[in-house]
């Protein structure tokens, strides 16, 4: 069974950082690609973006040159260190993981929270 855990959230102020974590376990994250999503209230939950296989990154656009994925593969540990964080950063953050032959994600953590004041 694929469990994941994300952590690392909380209350930061405008332009400052928050690393978040998500620990797989049941599966390998080197094997599949990881995405973190985020979901704002009232809206939809949206790509933040994911690390593929091959290690290689993609980001949306409004988080692009200010977010980083990382990937720990000894720890089973995928992070996404947020920067120049904003206001509309604000939201639940999850990770999710996707099988090489899904195309879509198949398993999901739980979420945290991130809440980013002016």
């Amino acid at each position: 069974q694929v469990q994941l855990v994300e952590s690392g959230g909380g209350l930061v102020q405008t332009g400052g950082s928050l690393r978040l974590s998500c620990i797989v376990s049941g599966g390998t994250v080197r094997w599949n690609s990881v995405g973190w999503f985020r979901q704002a209230p009232g809206k939809d939950r949206a790509l933040v973006g994911t690390i593929m296989p091959s290690g290689g990154t993609y980001y949306a656009d409004s988080v692009k040159g200010r977010f980083t994925i990382s990937r720990d593969n000894a720890q089973n540990t995928v992070y996404l260190q947020m920067n120049s964080l904003k206001p509309e950063d604000t939201a639940v953050y999850y990770c999710a993981l996707r099988e090489p032959s899904s195309t879509g994600y198949n398993y999901w953590g739980q979420g945290t929270q991130v809440t980013v004041s002016s």
